[in-house]
């Protein structure tokens, strides 16, 4: 019985690790010049716009998932997105309550991950109180492409800087441009150490047990 109870664990954590992934892979590359304004801008909607994160431990085990709330501008070009930059405000870094579950998490909360994510351990908000996102190209999503966004159209290049350190990462994206409003809706995985996020000193064992990989789901909405 001890034998197919272990055998029962390993091909339940086998599965989670093969779990199939609901987001595209961001390519990166060297910080790149952004892409400059145009005279048509747009604002993005705090309000009805969502930047939300998912994070993980080891083998996709116990997701940690939640928001922050974005401002910024987007520009557009003869009915194209052509340039813009996002600014997401780590103060408002919210962990879904319903992402952490206190009895298996010795009764910690979701109040205390935010508060543990916004400390020197993580984020260091103190000192980087901001995540951004400066669009340097947009282009025509080539032909074949395939994406976990329904409907994408183009693929997005920007300069995303965590904690001072900037990347150039590239996604698909469904971009939608009206008179009155422009919007963008992208689902991509980046790897934080690209950014130098671990979890105490390089090597620390603690860091080991969370995933490198971080879904971000965007839904940006911005109107003039």
């Amino acid at each position: 019985m001890k034998k197919l109870s272990v055998l029962a664990l390993s091909a339940a954590l086998f599965a989670v690790s093969c779990k199939e992934s609901k987001t595209d892979t961001a390519s990166t590359g060297a910080e790149q010049t952004a892409a400059p304004q145009t005279d048509t801008n747009f604002q993005v909607n705090t309000d009805s716009s969502t930047v939300k994160w998912t994070a993980y431990h080891k083998g996709g085990l116990n997701p940690r998932f939640g928001t922050t709330k974005t401002t910024g501008t987007l520009s557009v070009d003869k009915g194209n997105l052509v340039s813009g930059s996002l600014v997401s405000d780590l103060n408002t870094l919210t962990t879904d309550p319903s992402a952490v579950d206190p009895k298996m998490s010795d009764g910690k909360t979701s109040v205390d991950l935010d508060a543990h994510l916004k400390n020197a351990d993580f984020f260091d908000v103190a000192k980087y109180p901001n995540v951004k996102f400066d669009i340097t190209k947009v282009e025509e999503l080539p032909a074949g492409t395939e994406s976990k966004v329904e409907g994408a159209n183009k693929l997005v290049s920007g300069n995303l800087t965590i904690k001072g350190k900037t990347v150039n990462v590239s996604f698909p994206a469904k971009v939608e441009v009206a008179e009155n409003g422009v919007n963008l809706v992208s689902k991509f995985t980046i790897n934080r150490q690209d950014w130098g996020l671990t979890y105490g000193a390089e090597g620390d064992p603690k860091d080991w047990m969370i995933s490198q990989e971080v879904d971000l789901d965007l839904n940006i909405h911005a109107t003039k």
